[in-house]
């Protein structure tokens, strides 16, 4: 009788089991990126801003990233501007509504760059609506002013080899919802909240 022989079957795990590579920032990322001259007056960053419906965008000067300038750079900005007309010229005293003081509109606004009273509240926000309020006094005060004068100097800044789990987690930390990317030193793309969520919805983490 001869001896038997036993098989050995190994069994291959799920494809979905299989550990896969983690998403990157740079498999996310936007690599068209609006970048405005530290010199830009803010009336044309706003006009850039709508036109491209982002709500921020990097300020490079000498070919190095000086910080970022957002929607909310400019509103503080421009509430916290003497000199800025409180009534539309149009209107009178008597039968126009009263526009609020100035101290009122900072107490509104928020602080610059400070995002995530609720984790990316206003991620994909609408840029007009944000500007809606500098069409009148305000739009000519916006236009004897720069992109210096409002950005947020601060560069929070993530690399594109960096997991996305890893950049969500230091865009909460710094408070922000957008990071630059760069890789050594160069300005290679953009990071939101929205690409972060995006990825989530479409499955991808």
């Amino acid at each position: 009788m001869k001896g038997s022989h036993s098989a050995h079957i190994t069994h291959e795990p799920p494809r979905e089991a299989q550990a896969r590579a983690p998403l990157t920032v740079r498999d996310i990322m936007s690599t068209e990126v609006l970048v405005l001259d530290p010199d830009v007056t803010l009336r044309d960053a706003v006009e850039l801003l709508s036109a491209r419906h982002i709500t921020g965008a990097p300020v490079v000067g000498a070919g190095r990233v000086l910080g970022v300038i957002s929607a909310n750079d400019i509103l503080a900005f421009e509430a916290d501007t003497p000199g800025v007309p409180t009534e539309r010229p149009e209107q009178s005293e008597q039968d126009g509504p009263e526009e609020p003081e100035e101290e009122e509109w900072a107490e509104e606004l928020e602080a610059p760059g400070a995002y995530f009273n609720e984790a990316w509240s206003d991620a994909g926000a609408d840029v007009g609506e944000r500007f809606q309020e500098l069409q009148g006094p305000e739009w000519d005060v916006l236009n004897e002013h720069t992109v210096e004068e409002a950005m947020s100097r601060g560069v929070r800044a993530v690399s594109p080899d960096m997991d996305v789990a890893g950049a969500a987690a230091y865009m909460l930390s710094q408070r922000v919802h957008r990071a630059i990317v760069l890789d050594s030193d160069n300005l290679v793309g953009i990071v939101t909240a929205t690409d972060i969520m995006r990825a989530v919805a479409d499955g991808r983490i």
